[in-house]
C-alpha cells in the first residue's frame, strides 16, 4: 500500500518533470544554443517539513540541458577567500567537430581522466566498459587540448551538490558540436535517484542523448533522475578539493552560480592503464 509520504514524493517528482518540460520548451523558443541542465524541484523529505531546493544547471550543445553525503552547507553570508591558485599561462581553443568521433578506446582497459585545476589536482578512475562513448570523446577531447585553461563555470551547494565544467565558454552553452549517447543509466551506484558523492557524470539537455563536453562533479549525496550519463568515479583526495571550491561559496549567495574560488582547468588528461 502507498503510504501518504510516498504519494507526496511521487507528486513532486511529476511535478518537477512537468516544470523540466515546460522550461526545456521555453528555452528552446528563445536560444539558439539551448543550455540548461535540468532543476531539482521540491522533493519532500520525512515529515513533510522540508524540501531539496531547486537547482539548474547549464549543458551543451544545440539541444544541451541536464541536471554531488553530510548535511547540506548553509549559503555564506560573505565571500570567503578564494583557496586557489592563479590559473596558469594559456588560452582556451576554441574547436568544434560535426560528427561523434569514432570509438577507438579499449572497452575492456583501464582508464583514468586527472584535472589539474587551479584549486588542486582531481583524479577520476573512468568506467570504458560501461560508457565507451563518453570516455572515448573526453579522451579525443582531452588528445586536443579542449579542456586546458577553461573554468569550471558552475557551483551548487544547496539542493543538489555539484561542480559543473567542460564549457570552453564559461558561460554554459558551449560545446563541442556534436553530441553522446546516454550511457550506464543503470549503474549500480545510482539508488533511489541519488548520484552519490565522487560521481562524475553528463550533463544534457533532459532529452535523450544529447551530452556534449559539459559534465558535474558530484561532492556530496545528490537527488536526480537518473538520466545523466554516469562514467567516473572521483578519488577521496579529489573529493576534497571539491569540498575546498564548495566551501568558498557560490557568487549568487542562493546556492546556484559561478563558483566563488578560481577553478579553472590548467590541463586535462586521460591516460590508459
Amino acid at each position: 500500500m502507498v503510504s501518504q509520504e510516498q504519494r507526496r514524493r511521487q507528486l513532486a517528482r511529476e511535478k518537477f518533470l512537468r516544470q523540466q518540460q515546460r522550461r526545456t520548451s521555453a528555452r528552446r523558443r528563445t536560444r539558439t544554443r539551448n543550455a540548461v541542465i535540468a532543476a531539482v524541484v521540491g522533493v519532500v523529505v520525512a515529515g513533510g517539513a522540508t524540501a531539496y531546493a531547486t537547482g539548474a544547471f547549464k549543458s551543451d550543445g544545440k539541444k544541451a540541458e541536464a541536471g554531488a553525503g553530510a548535511t547540506p552547507s548553509a549559503t555564506p553570508t560573505s565571500k570567503a577567500p578564494d583557496p586557489c591558485e592563479k590559473p596558469a599561462e594559456g588560452q582556451v581553443k576554441s574547436l568544434t567537430w560535426k560528427k561523434e568521433p569514432a570509438v577507438t578506446i579499449d572497452k575492456s582497459a583501464a582508464y583514468t581522466m586527472k584535472m589539474a585545476t587551479t584549486c588542486g589536482d582531481i583524479d577520476i578512475a573512468l568506467k570504458a566498459s560501461a560508457a565507451p562513448h563518453t570516455v572515448n570523446s573526453f579522451d579525443f577531447l582531452a588528445g586536443k587540448g579542449y579542456f586546458d585553461h577553461t573554468k569550471c563555470h558552475r557551483l551548487t551547494t544547496n539542493g543538489i551538490y555539484v561542480l559543473q565544467c567542460g564549457d570552453p565558454t564559461a558561460k554554459g552553452d558551449g560545446g563541442p558540436g556534436y553530441t553522446l549517447p546516454d550511457e550506464n543509466l543503470k549503474d549500480t551506484s545510482l539508488k533511489g535517484n541519488v548520484y552519490p558523492a565522487g560521481t562524475i557524470a553528463m550533463a544534457n539537455t533532459g532529452q535523450k542523448h544529447t551530452g556534449g563536453s559539459q559534465f558535474f562533479l558530484v561532492y556530496q549525496d545528490s537527488q536526480l533522475p537518473p538520466s545523466y550519463t554516469p562514467f567516473g568515479t572521483i578519488s577521496k583526495s579529489g573529493l576534497t578539493v571539491l569540498k575546498k571550491i564548495a566551501g568558498a561559496g557560490e557568487s549568487t549567495g542562493q546556492g546556484d552560480g559561478a563558483p566563488n574560488a578560481t577553478v579553472v582547468i590548467n590541463k586535462l588528461t586521460v591516460t590508459k592503464s
